[in-house]
């Protein structure tokens, strides 16, 4: 078989890999590495794994709808899971984050280390990064409508977890010799990290005072932005109905504009589609640094697109952000904590300073 056969591709562009060859051949997987995270016009930044194991498609379907769930709690409830000593970033955050120089609230997240409950790391590094260093804030186990929050997140994050760690395999030939500590690849990287952070997203029904429904934006439900991971897996979104009685049922993607969108590296752009039963993996710019640029960060964003009954629609996805601990260094002279202050720092400061 050769190299180009260890790959396909997809209508979107989108470079298509299966996880038994990822399992027991990563080597022969650089031609489509390239493809997918390179440099070339066409690049993309994503690739699609597909043949995954058989739990897969259920531990999907089961936090997803714990999104919508969560949701749709009362909003003195969703506040009191959230955790603003870490700027946010563990339990729910809505209406923190500034997206396009506006507090974005058209999407709430659920935060969490599903790696690590509690890492161990010296006292001033914990003090310095409580971004990372945070402790997770679970739901209580007997809160009505979530129950099994802790567990169904934690189940979908270990597998996309492990996934991504053999991905990271996969992408070790490109990484950059001036990583300081040449003996530390890649997939150690993910492994060894004490910072892996999932988010489970709820994007709220969009409404004609939120966002202009009838010729909205590209990035109208999510700000254009680059990961600031090594790598980010995501799952197929779901979208939800909301029924008068209060029930809801998953339904198919109410446009064929709605959803993720990439720039290309030649600057089209393009919507992405992830198929049923896959996972798709994008580039963050800690890979971009570590890579010395040989594999560039991904952007993207989320459109609500056009339809009717926006305000009974919702969707829900979710994002596993793979990424080394914080006294890592990318680079000779910048390390992952560093780097990542600086992201901190523009998505969250006032929008009056933007």
């Amino acid at each position: 078989m050769s190299p180009s056969d260890r790959y396909s591709g997809q209508d979107d562009g989108a470079v298509v890999i299966s996880y038994p060859t990822l399992l027991s051949s990563p080597q022969s997987l650089g031609p489509a590495i390239e493809r997918a995270f390179g440099s070339d016009p066409e690049s993309l930044g994503l690739i699609v794994v597909r043949d995954l194991l058989s739990d897969y498609p259920q531990y999907r379907e089961r936090l997803l709808k714990l999104a919508y769930q969560f949701g749709h709690l009362d909003e003195a409830v969703r506040e009191s899971y959230s955790d603003p000593s870490s700027k946010y970033s563990f339990g729910w955050s809505h209406g923190k984050e500034i997206m396009n120089g506006l507090p974005d609230t058209l999407k709430g997240s659920f935060y969490a280390n599903p790696i690590v409950e509690d890492a161990t790391v010296a006292p001033e590094e914990r003090a310095l990064f409580p971004e990372y260093y945070g402790k997770n804030i679970w739901p209580k186990p007997d809160e009505k409508g979530v129950e099994n929050f802790e567990t169904a997140f934690k189940d979908l994050s270990k597998l996309i977890f492990n996934v991504g760690c053999q991905l990271a395999v996969a992408c070790q030939p490109f990484a950059s010799s001036k990583l300081l500590d040449s003996t530390i690849s890649l997939p150690d990287l993910i492994k060894n990290s004490q910072t892996t952070k999932a988010r489970l997203l709820h994007y709220f029904p969009p409404s004609s005072t939120s966002v202009s429904v009838e010729n909205p934006p590209v990035d109208s439900w999510c700000g254009f932005h680059l990961d600031h991971s090594l790598l980010t897996g995501l799952c197929p979104a779901m979208f939800l109905r909301r029924n008068n009685d209060g029930s809801c049922d998953t339904i198919k993607s109410p446009s064929p504009t709605s959803g993720l969108y990439i720039r290309t590296r030649g600057a089209q752009l393009v919507k992405v589609s992830i198929p049923e039963g896959c996972i798709a993996f994008q580039t963050g710019e800690a890979l971009e640094i570590a890579t010395d640029g040989r594999l560039l960060a991904t952007p993207h964003c989320v459109n609500v697109g056009t339809f009717s009954g926006t305000e009974e629609i919702s969707r829900e996805s979710f994002a596993l952000f793979m990424q080394p601990n914080t006294d890592q260094h990318l680079s000779s002279n910048m390390t992952f904590g560093q780097f990542s202050k600086k992201v901190f720092e523009e998505h969250y400061k006032s929008p009056n300073s933007v």
